[in-house]
């Protein structure tokens, strides 16, 4: 009788949506908050700057950084003499963070001053930052970081090497009490203003890539890659 092999199983995909809870519940619009997965992951990829907010000596302290997502993890990084940087590694268990990112994508221009908005898409992490110090997974994060800004980039680029790395320090931030937020549409003036002589309506806002400009010290022989010019 020839052996059974068990079967081969795949990890259970993560849940639709993530679970709302007290801090990511907001207390005013609620009905534009959403905690749908791929909402949340193509609001942080398509950003370039978060804001990392924590309490360093009993002050709130924000800092604005770049950052990479792999799965559900976020990636920050910076000098190892960064007090926050330095502050995830010793603390136990880690650095309590909030951490956001936010899109414009329009301005709300309505009849009444009261009424003026922005059209904008956001996410707000709340969690526990760690240090990383695993070799493999610092690599990797950095790697997250170079293409989350370009796409292609930390292949076409020379990796980071031991002293650089030394001098580099990175934070995790996993994706679990995790929120989105939306505005969309036009002015929601008051019927009394309806009738007021202004203007009213959206004037959207755009991110544009220009045309790359090359290094003073660019070898003219040496081509804009592919994965450049595609932006």
């Amino acid at each position: 009788m020839s052996e059974q092999l068990a079967p081969t199983t795949s990890p259970p995909a993560p849940p639709a949506s993530y679970e709302p809870t007290d801090r990511t519940v907001p207390t005013r619009s609620r009905e534009r908050a959403s905690y749908d997965r791929e909402l949340v992951h193509a609001i942080l990829d398509e950003g370039y700057v978060c804001h990392l907010g924590f309490v360093r000596d009993g002050a709130p302290v924000v800092l604005p950084t770049l950052y990479g997502r792999v799965g559900e993890r976020l990636y920050v990084h910076g000098s190892t003499g960064s007090r926050p940087l330095r502050a995830a590694g010793q603390a136990d268990p880690g650095l309590a963070v909030c951490l956001t990112v936010t899109h414009v994508d329009g301005l709300v221009l309505a009849r009444s001053a009261f009424h003026h908005s922005i059209n904008y898409r956001s996410v707000v992490v709340h969690g526990t930052a760690l240090q990383v110090t695993d070799p493999e997974e610092k690599r990797l994060a950095l790697d997250a970081l170079v293409d989350h800004v370009v796409p292609g980039r930390s292949a076409d680029s020379r990796p980071a090497d031991a002293k650089e790395l030394a001098a580099t320090a990175v934070l995790r931030l996993d994706l679990r009490e995790v929120s989105a937020k939306l505005r969309t549409g036009g002015p929601n003036d008051e019927p009394r203003d309806l009738a007021l002589p202004h203007w009213a309506g959206v004037l959207p806002v755009h991110t544009a890539h220009g045309t790359p400009v090359p290094s003073a010290d660019q070898d003219p022989a040496v081509p804009v890659p592919d994965y450049l010019t595609a932006l």
